[in-house]
Protein backbone atom coordinates (compact mmCIF):
# COMPACT_ATOMS: atom_id res chain seq x y z
CA UNK A 1 0.00 0.00 0.00
CA UNK A 2 1.00 3.54 -0.73
CA UNK A 3 2.09 5.67 1.78
CA UNK A 4 -0.18 8.68 2.14
CA UNK A 5 1.59 12.39 1.92
CA UNK A 6 0.44 13.29 4.97
CA UNK A 7 2.95 10.55 6.38
CA UNK A 8 5.62 12.64 4.92
CA UNK A 9 4.51 15.39 6.10
CA UNK A 10 4.16 13.90 9.59
CA UNK A 11 8.09 13.08 9.61
CA UNK A 12 8.40 16.98 9.04
CA UNK A 13 6.41 18.61 11.35
CA UNK A 14 6.29 16.09 14.40
CA UNK A 15 9.47 17.85 15.87
CA UNK A 16 8.26 21.27 15.34
CA UNK A 17 4.57 20.31 16.59
CA UNK A 18 5.91 18.68 19.46
CA UNK A 19 7.72 22.06 20.38
CA UNK A 20 3.93 23.75 20.70
CA UNK A 21 3.49 21.34 23.80
CA UNK A 22 6.61 22.74 25.98
CA UNK A 23 5.84 26.44 24.75
CA UNK A 24 4.76 28.35 28.27
CA UNK A 25 1.76 29.52 26.45
CA UNK A 26 0.29 26.25 25.44
CA UNK A 27 1.91 24.43 28.57
CA UNK A 28 0.29 27.16 30.77
CA UNK A 29 -2.97 26.50 28.70
CA UNK A 30 -3.23 22.81 29.22
CA UNK A 31 -2.15 23.51 33.39
CA UNK A 32 -4.54 26.37 33.91
CA UNK A 33 -1.82 28.56 35.17
CA UNK A 34 -1.58 30.85 31.74
CA UNK A 35 -2.29 34.60 32.14
CA UNK A 36 -5.51 35.75 31.34
CA UNK A 37 -4.03 38.75 29.36
CA UNK A 38 -1.71 36.88 27.33
CA UNK A 39 -5.00 34.35 26.16
CA UNK A 40 -6.95 37.69 25.71
CA UNK A 41 -3.85 38.97 23.07
CA UNK A 42 -3.95 35.36 21.66
CA UNK A 43 -7.75 34.99 21.41
CA UNK A 44 -7.72 39.00 19.59
CA UNK A 45 -5.42 37.94 17.18
CA UNK A 46 -6.53 34.93 16.68
CA UNK A 47 -9.90 35.84 15.67
CA UNK A 48 -8.46 38.59 13.20
CA UNK A 49 -6.33 35.58 12.11
CA UNK A 50 -9.50 33.26 11.50
CA UNK A 51 -11.51 36.41 9.02
CA UNK A 52 -8.06 35.70 7.12
CA UNK A 53 -8.01 31.71 7.16
CA UNK A 54 -11.60 31.90 6.44
CA UNK A 55 -10.87 33.69 3.05
CA UNK A 56 -8.62 31.01 2.39
CA UNK A 57 -11.26 28.57 2.28
CA UNK A 58 -13.37 30.59 -0.11
CA UNK A 59 -10.66 31.03 -2.55
CA UNK A 60 -10.16 27.01 -2.03
CA UNK A 61 -13.58 26.37 -2.86
CA UNK A 62 -13.20 28.85 -5.64
CA UNK A 63 -10.29 27.40 -7.37
CA UNK A 64 -11.82 23.85 -7.07
CA UNK A 65 -11.68 21.25 -9.79
CA UNK A 66 -14.79 19.40 -8.67
CA UNK A 67 -17.46 19.58 -6.89
CA UNK A 68 -16.60 17.51 -4.47
CA UNK A 69 -13.66 19.71 -3.40
CA UNK A 70 -15.92 22.52 -3.56
CA UNK A 71 -18.17 21.45 -0.92
CA UNK A 72 -15.71 20.48 1.13
CA UNK A 73 -13.96 23.98 1.39
CA UNK A 74 -17.19 25.06 1.91
CA UNK A 75 -18.14 23.33 4.89
CA UNK A 76 -14.73 24.02 6.50
CA UNK A 77 -15.77 27.85 5.53
CA UNK A 78 -18.69 27.78 7.54
CA UNK A 79 -17.10 25.77 10.60
CA UNK A 80 -14.69 28.40 11.20
CA UNK A 81 -16.69 31.47 11.00
CA UNK A 82 -19.47 29.71 13.21
CA UNK A 83 -18.21 26.63 15.36
CA UNK A 84 -14.32 28.05 16.21
CA UNK A 85 -15.03 32.07 15.80
CA UNK A 86 -17.90 31.07 18.11
CA UNK A 87 -15.33 30.15 20.63
CA UNK A 88 -13.56 33.32 20.32
CA UNK A 89 -16.84 35.57 20.76
CA UNK A 90 -17.84 33.67 23.68
CA UNK A 91 -14.05 34.14 25.52
CA UNK A 92 -14.46 37.64 24.38
CA UNK A 93 -17.62 38.09 26.19
CA UNK A 94 -15.80 37.24 29.17
CA UNK A 95 -13.51 40.27 28.87
CA UNK A 96 -16.06 42.74 28.07
CA UNK A 97 -15.23 42.61 24.26
CA UNK A 98 -17.89 43.05 21.82
CA UNK A 99 -17.83 41.01 18.28
CA UNK A 100 -17.20 43.78 16.40
CA UNK A 101 -14.04 45.29 19.01
CA UNK A 102 -12.90 42.11 17.81
CA UNK A 103 -13.14 42.38 13.97
CA UNK A 104 -11.53 45.50 14.81
CA UNK A 105 -8.41 44.28 16.19
CA UNK A 106 -4.82 45.45 15.11
CA UNK A 107 -3.13 42.64 13.24
CA UNK A 108 0.25 42.40 14.82
CA UNK A 109 3.68 41.81 12.73
CA UNK A 110 3.59 38.09 12.97
CA UNK A 111 -0.65 37.70 12.74
CA UNK A 112 -0.04 39.71 9.35
CA UNK A 113 3.25 37.91 8.47
CA UNK A 114 1.76 34.56 8.44
CA UNK A 115 -1.84 35.53 6.67
CA UNK A 116 -0.18 37.25 3.41
CA UNK A 117 2.01 34.17 3.47
CA UNK A 118 -0.53 31.68 2.93
CA UNK A 119 -2.83 34.15 0.93
CA UNK A 120 0.33 34.41 -1.39
CA UNK A 121 1.23 31.16 -2.26
CA UNK A 122 -2.63 30.36 -2.31
CA UNK A 123 -3.00 32.89 -5.14
CA UNK A 124 0.43 31.99 -6.48
CA UNK A 125 -0.69 28.65 -7.22
CA UNK A 126 -4.01 25.90 -7.66
CA UNK A 127 -5.95 24.61 -4.99
CA UNK A 128 -3.08 22.00 -3.93
CA UNK A 129 -1.30 25.68 -2.58
CA UNK A 130 -4.53 26.16 -1.08
CA UNK A 131 -5.22 22.68 0.55
CA UNK A 132 -1.15 23.00 1.62
CA UNK A 133 -1.45 26.37 3.34
CA UNK A 134 -4.57 25.84 5.57
CA UNK A 135 -3.36 22.44 6.83
CA UNK A 136 -1.27 22.98 9.43
CA UNK A 137 -3.46 25.25 11.43
CA UNK A 138 -6.39 23.20 11.26
CA UNK A 139 -4.54 19.42 12.06
CA UNK A 140 -1.92 21.38 14.43
CA UNK A 141 -4.57 22.43 16.73
CA UNK A 142 -6.21 19.38 16.34
CA UNK A 143 -3.12 17.44 17.55
CA UNK A 144 -2.35 19.98 20.36
CA UNK A 145 -6.11 19.80 22.17
CA UNK A 146 -6.13 16.08 21.86
CA UNK A 147 -3.14 16.08 23.93
CA UNK A 148 -4.19 18.29 26.02
CA UNK A 149 -7.18 16.79 26.65
CA UNK A 150 -5.01 13.78 28.53
CA UNK A 151 -3.59 16.44 30.98
CA UNK A 152 -5.02 16.64 34.71
CA UNK A 153 -8.41 18.49 34.63
CA UNK A 154 -7.22 20.57 31.00
CA UNK A 155 -11.23 19.39 29.88
CA UNK A 156 -12.18 20.51 33.25
CA UNK A 157 -10.08 23.53 33.46
CA UNK A 158 -13.46 26.61 34.53
CA UNK A 159 -11.51 29.11 31.92
CA UNK A 160 -9.66 26.83 29.49
CA UNK A 161 -11.54 23.86 29.82
CA UNK A 162 -13.54 25.11 26.83
CA UNK A 163 -10.41 25.99 24.74
CA UNK A 164 -9.08 22.01 25.11
CA UNK A 165 -12.64 21.22 24.58
CA UNK A 166 -12.94 22.85 21.06
CA UNK A 167 -10.10 21.49 19.84
CA UNK A 168 -9.92 17.89 21.02
CA UNK A 169 -13.59 17.62 20.38
CA UNK A 170 -15.15 15.51 17.36
CA UNK A 171 -16.10 17.99 15.49
CA UNK A 172 -12.98 19.75 15.26
CA UNK A 173 -11.38 16.57 14.76
CA UNK A 174 -13.75 15.87 11.49
CA UNK A 175 -12.47 19.23 10.37
CA UNK A 176 -8.86 18.41 10.42
CA UNK A 177 -9.20 15.32 8.88
CA UNK A 178 -11.19 16.96 6.24
CA UNK A 179 -8.25 18.64 5.50
CA UNK A 180 -5.80 15.87 5.59
CA UNK A 181 -7.86 13.91 3.37
CA UNK A 182 -8.04 17.08 1.10
CA UNK A 183 -4.09 17.07 0.88
CA UNK A 184 -3.51 13.08 0.25
CA UNK A 185 -6.10 12.91 -2.80
CA UNK A 186 -4.57 16.09 -4.23
CA UNK A 187 -1.30 14.94 -3.74
CA UNK A 188 -1.70 11.50 -4.96
CA UNK A 189 0.19 10.75 -8.44
CA UNK A 190 1.77 14.42 -8.50
CA UNK A 191 5.58 14.34 -9.41
CA UNK A 192 7.98 14.95 -7.04
CA UNK A 193 9.07 18.70 -7.47
CA UNK A 194 5.06 19.50 -6.40
CA UNK A 195 5.12 17.27 -4.03
CA UNK A 196 8.29 19.38 -2.31
CA UNK A 197 6.78 22.52 -2.88
CA UNK A 198 3.60 21.59 -0.89
CA UNK A 199 5.53 20.11 1.85
CA UNK A 200 7.59 23.65 1.90
CA UNK A 201 4.21 25.12 2.72
CA UNK A 202 3.25 22.83 5.18
CA UNK A 203 6.45 22.99 6.86
CA UNK A 204 6.62 27.14 6.60
CA UNK A 205 3.03 27.19 7.82
CA UNK A 206 4.17 25.23 11.12
CA UNK A 207 7.16 27.31 12.11
CA UNK A 208 4.42 30.57 11.41
CA UNK A 209 2.03 28.55 13.93
CA UNK A 210 4.74 28.53 17.08
CA UNK A 211 5.59 32.23 15.79
CA UNK A 212 2.00 32.53 16.81
CA UNK A 213 2.35 31.38 20.39
CA UNK A 214 5.63 33.32 20.90
CA UNK A 215 3.74 36.32 19.63
CA UNK A 216 0.81 35.67 21.93
CA UNK A 217 3.43 34.62 24.86
CA UNK A 218 5.02 37.92 24.47
CA UNK A 219 1.77 40.21 23.85
CA UNK A 220 3.71 41.55 20.61
CA UNK A 221 2.16 43.72 18.26
CA UNK A 222 5.30 45.70 16.16
CA UNK A 223 8.86 46.18 16.83
CA UNK A 224 7.88 49.86 17.09
CA UNK A 225 5.01 50.75 19.01
CA UNK A 226 2.01 52.41 16.84
CA UNK A 227 2.04 55.61 19.81
CA UNK A 228 5.89 56.14 18.66
CA UNK A 229 4.86 57.18 15.05
CA UNK A 230 1.92 59.82 15.90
Amino acid sequence: MQPLFTDRLWKKVEPIWKSYLEHPFVKGLGEGWLDKEKFKHWMKQDYVYLIEYSRLFALGSAKANDLTTMTTFANLLHSTLHMEMDLHRNYASKFSITAQELEETEAAATTTAYTSYMLNVSQRGGVENTIAAVLACAWSYNYIGKILATWPNALEHEFYGSWVQMYSSDEFTALANDCIDLINAIAKDKPEHELALLEDIVVKTSYFEYMFWDMAENQAMWPIPSTALV
